[in-house]
């Protein structure tokens, strides 16, 4: 199974932009082609950010997707406190740190929000990147 940590702006922008590869991910992410590899707060961001009315995303496809997403996700155990550090916003740490314990890349369209010297050695992917990879491993 392909897994992942997928940031939220990729999750928002598969659906914004469902012909890019974000949005190609989303659709593997609903279908079972790749696993996302989340906590409860990464759960509960996706399902606050995709809400906003400010996005006008189709409330049943939300929850479609997310409810997609909940039942093939591969589960960390959500940390009581940031155990990151070095993060431009601290609200990122949920990310690196699900990335961290799974051994999985972390997917984002903002990597500078992951700078090096904290990632860890969590591999840092945009959606293109993974994409393309997934993309060399089919037959």
């Amino acid at each position: 199974m392909n897994r992942a940590v997928f940031d939220t702006n990729v999750v928002v922008s598969g659906f914004l932009s469902p012909t890019g590869p974000p949005g190609r991910i989303v659709e593997w992410l609903r279908h079972g082609g790749v696993q996302a590899v989340l906590d409860d707060r990464i759960m509960a961001e996706y399902r606050g950010v995709l809400s906003r009315a400010v996005f006008q995303l189709p409330a049943p496809e939300v929850e479609l997707v997310l409810t997609a997403i909940r039942a093939r996700a591969f589960w960390i155990e959500a940390a009581a406190v940031h155990t990151v550090r070095g993060l431009p916003d601290l609200d990122d740490a949920p990310f690196l740190e699900c990335a961290q314990a799974a051994g999985v890349p972390l997917v984002t369209g903002n990597t500078r929000h992951y700078p090096k010297s904290a990632a860890g050695g969590v591999e840092l992917l945009t959606p293109a990147q993974f994409v393309a990879r997934l993309k060399s491993k089919e037959p």
